[in-house]
C-alpha cells in the first residue's frame, strides 16, 4: 500500500523539477547571449587630426585713390590725372597689365548743412574715388608694394594701401590630404587606447568630418565654424574627424 503511494509521489516531483533547470537553462542561453549583443554594442570613440603649416602662393592687393573738387568736371579731370600716375607707378613696379584691374568710379557728393545740422540741397564738393585690385603669385614683390605705394602720395596723388589678402590655390587637394592623415591618427588612437584595455577594435560605427582651421602660422585660435585665415603669408591648417569604433 506504502509502495503505491510513493511511486506517484516521486513522479510528481520529477516534472516540475525538470521544467525548472530546463528554464534555468534557457534563462543561461539568453542571458549569455544578451551580453554577447551588448559587448557587440561597446564602442570606443576617438578624435584625430593632422596639421601642417602652408605657405600662401596667391596674393590679392587693392589700393584706392581719389580727388575731390566743388566741381564735379574738375574732380574727374583730376582722378583721371591720379589714374595714369598709378598705372605708370604700378608698371614700374613690374606689374603687368593683366596682373591689374581697375574698378568702376564711386562718387560721393557733399551738402551744406543748415543751421540744425541736417543737410540742405545746396552741393558743396564731390568725390571721386576708384580701387586699383592686382593678382600675382608674386607674393613677395605684391607685399612690398602693398608697402610702398603710398609714395604715389609724392606725386599729389591721394592714395591708401590696404591690407594684402593671401591665399593657397591648392587648399581642395590639400584638404582631402589632410582628411586622411587625421583618419589614420584617429584609428591608431583607437587602437592604442584598446590594446590598453585588453580589447581590441573592429568595424567602424560612424565618423564625422569636423571643420577646418587655417590660422596665421603658430596660432592658437580655433572656431566651431571653422577659420579661414587670408590675411597672413604663413598659415597652419588643421583638420579634425571624430570616428567610433566596436571594442572585442
Amino acid at each position: 500500500m506504502d509502495e503505491h503511494v510513493s511511486a506517484p509521489g516521486r513522479r510528481g516531483i520529477a516534472g516540475p523539477l525538470l521544467l525548472a533547470l530546463g528554464l534555468m537553462g534557457a534563462a543561461w542561453i539568453v542571458g549569455s547571449s544578451a551580453i554577447r549583443i551588448a559587448d557587440s554594442r561597446a564602442t570606443i570613440t576617438v578624435t584625430g587630426s593632422a596639421k601642417q603649416q602652408i605657405r600662401s602662393d596667391l596674393v590679392v592687393w587693392r589700393g584706392m585713390f581719389s580727388a575731390q573738387s566743388p566741381s564735379l568736371l574738375s574732380a574727374y579731370a583730376d582722378l583721371s590725372a591720379s589714374a595714369v600716375k598709378v598705372k605708370a607707378y604700378l608698371a614700374s613696379k613690374g606689374i603687368a597689365e593683366t596682373e591689374a584691374t581697375t574698378q568702376s568710379i564711386q562718387t560721393r557728393t557733399f551738402y551744406q548743412r543748415g543751421p540744425n545740422g541736417m543737410e540742405t540741397s545746396t552741393v558743396t564738393g564731390y568725390r571721386l574715388s576708384q580701387m586699383v585690385e592686382v593678382r600675382s603669385t608674386d607674393v613677395e614683390r605684391i607685399t612690398n608694394l602693398s608697402r610702398e605705394s603710398t609714395e604715389l602720395i609724392h606725386q599729389d596723388v591721394l592714395f591708401e594701401s590696404y591690407p594684402p589678402e593671401y591665399l593657397y590655390t591648392k587648399l581642395a587637394e590639400l584638404k582631402v590630404e589632410m582628411l586622411a592623415r587625421a583618419t589614420k591618427d584617429a584609428r591608431a588612437r583607437a587602437d592604442e587606447m584598446a590594446r590598453n584595455s585588453g580589447s581590441r577594435i573592429g568595424r567602424l560605427r560612424s565618423a564625422r568630418m569636423g571643420v577646418f582651421q587655417i590660422t596665421p602660422a603658430f596660432s592658437t585660435v580655433v572656431s566651431d565654424y571653422g577659420v579661414n585665415d587670408n590675411s597672413s603669408l604663413m598659415k597652419d591648417i588643421t583638420a579634425v574627424v571624430t570616428m567610433s569604433f566596436e571594442i572585442r
